[in-house]
């Protein structure tokens, strides 16, 4: 889902639904190394879409010449369009220094919270929601204006809404 929602709100029950189930998807050594913000806040979209704005100038600039136009016909988001955004961590200090499971494949805490992402998503479309994916950003910038310190890595940001 890119440019398509619609501006209707999601419900707190709805929300919580999807986000419940989030929150029960498999981890490796149960370390749910996740966390999930809810931004519905005007500003705050708009901030990350000029993050986004600024990333995708640059990313354009990578393809060729004769690519270029194309790409940036492209809707890639809907950050200001879609009635919720949700900002998903990732912890990987949450289950101290030796997680069972991840003792010899470190980015097991990424892995499991891209299947919470995924938990989430299909969740949301059982409601009836989209969701996209917006990867086209600069993680230190959203970060920056989310607040979110250091060692905790941004692992997705979603924008989800009906469509």
């Amino acid at each position: 889902m890119r440019g398509q929602f619609l501006p209707d709100a999601i419900g707190d029950d709805v929300l919580m639904r999807i986000l419940d189930a989030a929150h029960h998807a498999p981890s490796v050594g149960f370390m749910q190394p996740w966390n999930f913000l809810v931004i519905r806040d005007a500003e705050k979209k708009r901030q990350v879409a000029g993050i986004f704005a600024r990333a995708n100038d640059e990313a354009a600039a990578m393809f060729p010449k004769d690519r270029q136009d194309a790409y940036r016909a492209l809707k890639l988001e809907g950050i200001t369009s879609a009635p919720v955004n949700i900002c998903v961590t990732c912890d990987g200090t949450r289950g101290g220094p030796v997680v069972l499971g991840a003792t010899h494949m470190p980015d097991m805490d990424l892995f499991s919270t891209v299947c919470a992402v995924q938990n989430l998503w299909l969740a949301a479309r059982a409601e009836g929601l989209g969701v996209g994916w917006v990867s086209i950003l600069k993680e230190d910038e959203v970060k920056a204006v989310l607040e979110i310190p250091d060692p905790i890595r941004l692992v997705a940001y979603l924008c989800v809404g009906r469509v």
